[in-house]
């Protein structure tokens, strides 16, 4: 059974890792069960393993976390749906290609939920939406926004860090960092959609659909 928590106004950052950090721990002790833990941050950057200083064009304007999980820049912050995932994936087989695969078809199909099209790019962390309504970029290549970031850390085999969803976060927030180094393309949100989602709808659309991508039949080379 994974234990739920959803853990109400904003978690401070430094809080939120010492705590994965411990049931993390825990988990590869046999001392507690598998969780899905959601929150909100105050506004804030987070620098991963691959992260570049040139991509942090804004340095003062938030604060800037140095973390080891995997990945570049991310924006946190209210509005923002992030998921930690503190899973055995030595018990959920031993690929931690598979397991990225399956958090993105979680994403996408909690995105579903909700009628929008969440897309995978080879070359391009998370997950995108198209956006044909927008001018296409210099190149004539269609536009495309992320909308969820992926990055994850394993200890002993364990999972954590996770997934930052955006619903309602306040985009220009973003423009202090290159988003996962990636140039060119941009950010959305379920809200800058023109869903009225809430982060309670998005809740229970995670819930739902956890089951069925995180324990599928699947099949990764």
């Amino acid at each position: 059974m994974v234990e739920w928590i959803a853990s109400p106004g904003l978690t401070p950052y430094e809080d939120a890792v010492a705590v994965m950090e411990d049931r993390a721990t825990a988990i590869a002790e046999g001392r507690a069960g598998e969780c899905v833990w959601l929150v909100e941050h105050p506004p804030l950057y987070t620098a991963g393993t691959s992260a570049r200083d040139a991509d942090l064009t804004d340095p003062g304007r938030f604060p800037v976390h140095r973390t080891k999980r995997g990945g570049q820049f991310t924006y946190h912050g209210p509005g923002q749906r992030v998921v930690y995932t503190m899973l055995n994936v030595a018990e959920r087989g031993h690929d931690v290609r598979c397991f990225v695969r399956d958090l993105e078809a979680w994403v996408i199909a909690a995105l579903a939920e909700f009628n929008v099209t969440g897309e995978i790019r080879e070359g391009r962390v998370g997950v995108w939406v198209a956006r044909p309504e927008k001018p296409p970029l210099p190149d004539g290549s269609a536009r495309e926004d992320k909308i969820a970031a992926i990055g994850i850390r394993l200890r002993r085999w364990v999972s954590f860090h996770g997934l930052a969803i955006n619903v309602e976060p306040d985009l220009s927030h973003y423009d202090g960092i290159v988003p996962c180094g990636i140039s060119g393309h941009g950010v959305t949100s379920l809200v800058d959609l023109g869903l009225p989602v809430t982060m309670a709808d998005l809740d229970v659309a995670l819930k739902r659909t956890f089951d069925p991508a995180m324990n599928r039949e699947r099949a990764c080379g």
